[in-house]
């Protein structure tokens, strides 16, 4: 299926969405469902799969209950905004939905899921593979920048998709040449939506790709932050707060100054007690530098940036996801959607710029349930600026 099936020696051990369920009081629910009424939101609540009557090749692909908050509109074809602390399952709520819904007709794309990194595509793509497992008619292929796009067009040609999973640069391309029809499209899903929007070129790319699809389609745009400019239109709204916080989440400052980073992040590599860290900074050159100490240091660390190739990347990730390497130092490339089970510690070795990236990145630790311990170093008042906004 597309560029996800190049290595058949790697097998991803794909993510079960496992979550606690939480349940409100009545009281609480009430209050909750008048304030959505008078937002304009819609409050939906956990629920069982069953409860969705899924189809039941579905229900087999799946192992453990999710928390999930948009299905029940989801699988009736409505449009959906939704925004979602990270690891509670999203990618399930769009997978599962589109795949009740789709009717496979030969030669013809009937869903379009963009997002804004390679390796976010190709992890949505092994998840709509894993749960059509006992779907067999449905084909799925992931289009990215990186890979010669004739292969890709020879794809769209021999085995044409169903669900076309990509970056919206490369599916423009592919469009634009004629290689890929949009006009069967029903399904059109926006992940890290924000993230997509906020960047003129990429939104630009969006809209194109957005006016080639049939105007009677099913829109759902999902991310763990919005911007205001995106909430209005609201159709769900999860987890109605003042702001995104984050749960189940141990959240600890360092006020140090730059020089003492490193002997700071070794002693704290040395005392606690990890599966897997994932270790922020801010640029290209620090990740590269850090995770070379860290090896000298024989720590068993990767890294991953934006200045490597597509393929060292994706090769690097699968390292890290399969527990090859215990300690992973990245740029904000891994900052939104990347899902690693173990990683149960993320350390912000320079502070994000921005509340949002924060959440996204300490959003790595503490996913599906588990605890988790974020730690930030704490150097300028800048620095303090970030954290009292988070």
């Amino acid at each position: 299926m597309g560029e996800a099936r190049d290595n058949d020696a790697y097998e991803e051990e794909l993510l079960d969405y496992e979550e606690e369920e939480e349940k409100a009081p009545d009281s609480a629910a009430a209050k909750a469902s008048g304030e959505a009424v008078k937002k304009g939101y819609v409050g939906i609540h956990s629920s069982g799969f069953r409860d969705f009557l899924l189809k039941p090749e579905l229900l087999r692909a799946i192992v453990d209950s999710v928390q999930h908050e948009c299905i029940p509109q989801a699988i009736l074809g409505m449009d959906v905004i939704c925004q979602a602390k990270s690891g509670m399952g999203k990618t399930a709520v769009f997978v599962l939905s589109t795949l009740q819904q789709i009717e496979p007709v030969a030669g013809q794309v009937a869903a379009l899921v963009l997002c804004h990194t390679r390796e976010l595509a190709y992890q949505i793509c092994h998840e709509f593979e894993r749960f059509s497992t006992y779907l067999p008619d449905i084909k799925v292929a992931v289009f990215y920048g990186g890979v010669h796009i004739m292969k890709h067009k020879d794809i769209l040609k021999n085995e044409c998709p169903h669900i076309v999973v990509g970056t919206p640069g490369r599916i423009l391309a592919l469009a634009r040449d004629k290689d890929l029809s949009l006009k069967n499209v029903r399904h059109f899903i926006l992940d890290e939506c924000d993230k997509m929007l906020e960047s003129l070129d990429m939104r630009r790319d969006v809209q194109e790709i957005f006016k080639m699809t049939p105007h009677d389609k099913q829109v759902m745009m999902f991310s763990a932050t919005l911007s205001k400019e995106i909430r209005p239109p609201m159709e769900i709204y999860v987890d109605d707060e003042a702001k995104l916080t984050l749960h189940g989440l141990v959240q600890h400052y360092i006020k140090l100054t730059e020089l003492e980073k490193n002997r700071k992040l070794n002693d704290l590599l040395d005392a606690l007690d990890f599966n897997q860290v994932v270790i922020f900074v801010k640029s290209v050159s620090r990740a590269a530098e850090l995770n070379k100490l860290l090896v000298e240091c024989n720590f068993p660390s990767i890294c991953i940036h934006s200045g490597m190739s597509q393929e060292e990347r994706l090769t690097r990730y699968k390292n890290f996801k399969e527990g090859l390497k215990r300690i992973l130092v990245a740029t904000d490339l891994v900052g939104r959607g990347i899902d690693i089970e173990r990683v149960n510690i993320v350390i912000n070795y320079d502070m994000p710029d921005s509340a949002d990236t924060y959440l996204h990145r300490v959003g790595r630790a503490g996913r599906f349930g588990t605890k988790g311990l974020a730690i930030t170093f704490v150097s300028s008042a800048s620095d303090s600026d970030v954290l009292n906004q988070s």
